[in-house]
């Protein structure tokens, strides 16, 4: 088995995957692709587009040379091979709070602040309701955190994961900086933050 993951390694996708490995304590060889110089761009060779035709990483190569892509298709099969401790889930229950939230992570943070920037230059001013839209969703969150120490269940799950590493990019790379007005949503950042898996 073979995790095919960004070379510069600050992509969000792959990152999500090496971040779930590391709090899993699973060890997996890691190859990598540049992906950040679209002339050099290795994830659109032939040789890789035989992983994944459609180009991107993560891609998690099997030992009998087939492939799976796409970061939560990956993470649900190794869930499946590995359930403890359960990111996904150990109940009904956690199960569909987690899901709940990785959908609304997804589509109100992670889409807006990936989506955002290259939008805003195709077309002007596009940019600014993505950039608001995910501003009212971190509010929501932040009211989330008062009460709650991680954002699905009563345990760290891949919901944080997959929020930590979409505001954690939008931070570094894309101008979104973590709301002034939002404590609690800075107080689960910087624990996510010191966990030993966000180096991964």
């Amino acid at each position: 088995m073979k995790l095919w993951t960004d070379a510069g390694g600050t992509a969000p996708s792959p990152r999500r995957v090496r971040m779930y490995l590391a709090e899993k304590g699973l060890e997996v060889p890691l190859a990598t692709v540049r992906i950040d110089d679209v002339e050099v761009r290795e994830t659109r060779t032939p040789e890789f587009r035989r992983r994944n035709p459609f180009g991107n990483v993560p891609v998690l190569e099997l030992d009998d040379g087939s492939a799976l892509a796409e970061s939560m298709a990956i993470i649900r099969y190794l869930e499946e091979l590995h359930p403890q401790p359960p990111l996904l889930g150990a109940t009904a229950l956690e199960r569909a709070e987690i899901e709940m939230w990785l959908r609304r992570l997804e589509q109100r943070l992670y889409i807006p602040v990936d989506w955002g920037p290259p939008l805003g230059r195709m077309i002007p001013g596009a940019e600014v309701p993505f950039r608001e839209g995910a501003l009212r969703f971190l509010k929501r969150l932040d009211t989330r955190l008062a009460e709650h120490e991680f954002v699905a269940c009563d345990r760290f799950s891949m919901a944080d994961i997959f929020g930590f590493g979409a505001l954690d990019y939008g931070r570094r790379f894309a101008g979104f900086p973590l709301p002034a007005d939002a404590p609690h949503l800075r107080r689960w950042f910087e624990s996510t933050a010191a966990r030993p898996s966000a180096h991964a």
